[in-house]
């Protein structure tokens, strides 16, 4: 087991697991912290833990230091300055005409790379765009490419239900979602009904999904021949949660069978 904590860049982010390296560290204490991309502030959402190593994809990188008052002022700057980066790189796609959208820049710490997030329908050749960027800000460029849950979770908005968009509101981890799991839940599947803003299956669809796997396991299948009181019938329909189904039964009609 390997102790770590929890640590996320933005509001809502996703969270990255880090070595305390001898720091007990309570949540919402700011951070700056070591990674791939060189060194980033960040926020603790989950206070010292331990995890199987086997569960980690990559090594550990550490925490460096809790942040002070100087590090925190070179983070406001990078903010403004990254929000600035932003919207000169989208005058410049609209200039070059790229079929692309940019939805977010931002700085490291030390301000020794820019990344930008964009999303696009196809691969896109950004050469030239990030030779302009380097030109201007004299820095390292970087541009991803994320998917439309991810330009989702960075826009926001209000989802089928009404309410915010889970991914911007609350959810760190964008997990997979299938069809099968509107399948376990017997809804229809008409896009329209479970398909979110983004255009992809909605993640809620993944909160009662084991709930609905559970419950179907005790229940016939849509098609199935069973028996009942009133003699042999094909089952219908299902009331998944409340363990009952229905039966057509020849020279009888529909009954409702409690599991």
């Amino acid at each position: 087991m390997l102790e770590v904590v929890g640590v996320s860049f933005k509001d809502q982010g996703r969270m990255y697991y880090f070595s305390p390296n001898g720091y007990k560290l309570k949540q919402g204490v700011t951070v700056v912290v070591e990674t791939d991309q060189g060194t980033q502030f960040g926020k603790v959402i989950k206070e010292n833990f331990e995890v199987d190593a086997k569960t980690l994809k990559s090594g550990l990188k550490k925490i460096i230091r809790i942040s002070n008052k100087e590090d925190y002022k070179k983070h406001m700057r990078n903010i403004s300055d990254a929000t600035e980066a932003l919207s000169e790189a989208k005058k410049i796609v609209k200039e070059k005409r790229l079929p692309m959208q940019m939805i977010e820049a931002t700085y490291t710490l030390d301000r020794d790379k820019l990344v930008f997030r964009f999303v696009a329908d196809s691969r896109i050749d950004f050469r030239e765009l990030v030779k302009d960027l380097a030109s201007i800000y004299k820095v390292r460029i970087e541009l991803r490419q994320v998917g439309v849950r991810d330009k989702a979770k960075e826009v926001g908005g209000c989802g089928p239900c009404g309410k915010r968009l889970c991914c911007s509101q609350f959810l760190r981890d964008l997990d997979s979602v299938s069809i099968t799991m509107a399948k376990n839940q017997n809804i229809s599947l008409n896009p329209n009904k479970i398909n979110g803003v983004c255009g992809r299956l909605l993640c809620c669809l993944t909160y009662e999904d084991e709930c609905y796997k559970k419950c179907r396991k005790n229940l016939p299948k849509i098609g199935d021949k069973v028996k009942t009181e009133h003699g042999q019938g094909v089952v219908i329909g299902l009331d998944i949660l409340k363990q009952q189904y229905r039966v057509d039964v020849k020279d009888h009609g529909i009954v409702m069978v409690n599991k």
